[in-house]
């Protein structure tokens, strides 16, 4: 296994130490029925299951001033103490003190001396129910890996197929003068290997060869896509500054009620899920007494590049679109239709895939002056970039951890960066859900949005069936 992290899982690391008020954590919260195991039974199931998995009892380490990739290394006190919690809702146990609860967590950075991740088990839900919080930080995985390793947590063995995503602090510090310049000369001497220059050299003319076999569109995409970057949103409080805390609600709709839209517009999960969200945040800007024009909502939608053949890993797999959301369209069917549009557009001019070309060619440059350029970069505050909306596939069937049934699941994505609003999507059985995370000071109407998206949904399904039975 590869100990160092690659240049996108870095990427999250720098980002973070750029950012004091970002905790760049991605987690799900899994709802279950039944009786809350005792502690002991819980910690064994996790002892056996979770903490085996990849880097489950590794910590991160650095090198000063980034000299070379930060790298996995075990930690020689791994105690799973330090990773599981237990806590309870106060009575009675009602959803909006679990969301806070949530949202307390998930805004508290993971300690970069243990292994990074942790597991809650809370208690006291109403109807007989308990939860479990898991919290990973993302340069550990993205959203699909993190979903693969929330799913080893559960009783079913899930056979290993491929999956396909829609579009959808301090470092540890060296101890003696002496082993900070070990560092240094042991990373000059990697840099300098003959196998590292063999593999910068393959980089270096393997970049001829993905232009050439994107052609021109790549040339366009990147063009595109470097141009999106730079472009700035209009002025909406949807962009700025962002405290430490964080609000978390969702929003929840039947994945039957979505594939009947699907089927009457021609459309994918994807494009009717981020319909619903312009829907809700054309709304939330209406609420606000703002301008809800056709270049005010710019989203960052990360995309899976994941391969067959990589389907295992656990490294961030993904690349990004920056689509704007038709927020200035009124109907909702064209709002649909415009989504779709201008999606079908941007996969077209082939962005994804130069977002994935760009990082593999990086895996192999010095890491230094990357990481450098990256901390430079997210010190300049974003104009670009108003919310972040991601989608990610998760268990087509009923799942169960200790025999209990898991009922709901519930995603959570980080912000940071001047996105004051983060929006994870997740299939579970027949539900698709909308984990919503917001700004604390910025976002007190993130229930509204919850719920606009919601009526989003049912609008479509409305519109559907109405254009259904005239058809008829």
């Amino acid at each position: 296994m590869d100990d160092n992290l690659s240049f996108l899982d870095a990427g999250f690391l720098e980002t973070e130490d750029s950012d004091p008020h970002a905790s760049l954590t991605i987690g799900a919260l899994a709802i279950i029925d039944g009786p809350v195991p005792g502690q002991d039974k819980f910690r064994d199931t996790v002892a056996a299951r979770f903490a085996e998995l990849p880097h489950a009892r590794d910590r991160v380490h650095t090198v000063p001033l980034d000299f070379s990739a930060p790298s996995w290394s075990q930690d020689p006190h791994f105690d799973l103490g330090h990773h599981l919690r237990r806590v309870a809702l106060p009575e009675p146990g009602e959803e909006e003190a679990l969301f806070g609860f949530v949202a307390r967590v998930m805004a508290h950075r993971l300690d970069r001396d243990r292994p990074l991740w942790e597991c809650w088990v809370v208690e006291g839900l109403t109807g007989n129910r308990w939860a479990v919080l898991t919290k990973i930080h993302h340069c550990m995985a993205d959203g699909i890996a993190g979903t693969k390793l929330f799913e080893a947590m559960c009783d079913e063995v899930v056979a290993e197929t491929p999956v396909t995503a829609e579009v959808g602090a301090d470092t540890e510090p060296a101890s003696t003068v002496s082993s900070w310049v070990e560092s240094l000369v042991r990373s000059t001497i990697e840099l300098l290997s003959p196998a590292r220059q063999l593999r910068l050299v393959a980089a270096a003319l393997a970049v001829p060869r993905r232009v050439t076999v994107a052609g021109v569109g790549a040339v366009n995409g990147f063009t595109h896509l470097l141009s999106e970057m730079l472009m700035s949103s209009t002025g909406t409080s949807l962009i700025g500054p962002i405290g430490r805390q964080r609000r978390y609600c969702a929003a929840r709709v039947r994945m039957r009620d979505v594939r009947e839209i699907c089927t009457a517009y021609g459309v994918t999960v994807n494009d009717v899920a981020l319909a619903a969200i312009t829907s809700g945040l054309r709304q939330l800007l209406l609420q606000r007494g703002e301008h809800s024009g056709a270049h005010t909502v710019r989203t960052l939608v990360p995309v899976s590049v994941r391969s067959a053949t990589e389907d295992c890993t656990v490294h961030n797999q993904v690349s990004l679109m920056l689509p704007f959301l038709p927020v200035d369209i009124e109907d909702p069917v064209e709002q649909l239709a415009a989504v779709h549009d201008r999606l079908t557009a941007h996969k077209a001019r082939k962005e994804a895939e130069v977002g994935k070309a760009f990082t593999a060619v990086a895996q192999y440059g010095p890491f230094m002056p990357m990481a450098w350029a990256v901390r430079l970069a997210t010190r300049f505050p974003q104009h670009s970039v108003v919310a972040v909306a991601t989608n990610v596939p998760g268990p087509t069937t009923t799942r169960h951890v200790m025999g209990r049934t898991i009922l709901e699941i519930l995603p959570y994505v980080p912000i940071a960066l001047r996105l004051r609003i983060g929006i994870a999507i997740l299939s579970y059985t027949d539900h698709l859900v909308f984990g919503l995370t917001g700004d604390y000071d910025t976002t007190p109407d993130l229930t509204d949005l919850s719920d606009s998206i919601e009526r989003g949904v049912l609008t479509l399904l409305t519109a559907a069936r109405t254009a259904a039975d005239a058809s008829q």
